[in-house]
């Protein structure tokens, strides 16, 4: 059986050859190893063996009750929906939020960050195909209402994220995540704003994810096996 220090080698391996071959610097790409229903242990393997320090979260409480246990030097991202009645005390855990999927969420954020002082990092979540049983703003939304979601001074948005869906083959993303990418640079020119991240891709899809433009890629199953089940 392989180790986890090699198949973080192999995912690392494929995501420099795909950023290499579509011309890209690997430097520009950050793995975010998704740790949701994995053990502490797990985490502690990843970090140790294979040096990960940047780990990706969907559940508050979960990550809440591992991150006590694990090397203060980690970062971590929350990967997953934020429900309104959990941002207080999620914010200050994570440093990338990168799920904020309605401006109504985005507003309460914004309200929240204010009374505690903070200034979370989030990426807007877009729903690329439209699909009914995904969270995210639908493209023509985002491009409607995003002077008002840069109005909201508190929140730092660094980019886009999107889930395409599921296929038969990794090229069944690759349109997905091609408008993800021409819909940030419409934003950036519209908005003159500077939106450098775009997190998408994850195990069955994020070398075509690098190709295309990822900035960051979700990858969980292809590090740490098949998830526990709660």
């Amino acid at each position: 059986m392989d180790t986890i220090a090699e198949r973080f080698a192999v995912v690392r391996e494929k995501m420099v050859d795909a950023a290499t071959a579509a011309g890209r610097l690997p430097d520009e790409i950050e793995l975010v190893a998704v740790s949701k229903t994995h053990p502490p242990e797990s985490i502690r393997a990843a970090v140790e063996e294979a040096g990960q320090t940047l780990f990706g979260e969907s559940r508050l409480q979960e990550a809440r009750a591992k991150q006590p246990l694990l090397p203060g030097r980690l970062r971590w991202h929350f990967v997953g929906h934020l429900q309104k009645n959990k941002i207080r005390a999620a914010l200050p855990h994570f440093e990338l939020f990168h799920g904020v999927d309605s401006l109504e969420l985005a507003r309460q954020i914004q309200r929240i960050a204010e009374e505690e002082g903070l200034r979370p990092a989030v990426l807007i979540e877009v729903n690329v195909a439209g699909e009914a049983s995904k969270f995210g703003f639908p493209a023509a939304t985002v491009e409607a209402q995003i002077e008002d979601l840069l109005a909201l001074d508190r929140l730092a948005i660094e980019g886009l994220m999107c889930i395409p869906p599921p296929g038969p083959t990794p090229e069944h993303s690759r349109p997905f995540f091609v408008q993800l990418r021409e819909l940030r640079d419409r934003l950036q020119m519209s908005a003159r704003v500077g939106l450098p991240h775009l997190s998408m891709g994850m195990s069955n899809d994020y070398e075509v994810a690098v190709q295309e433009g990822a900035t960051l890629v979700r990858v969980g199953t292809a590090l740490f096996g098949e998830r526990t089940r709660r």
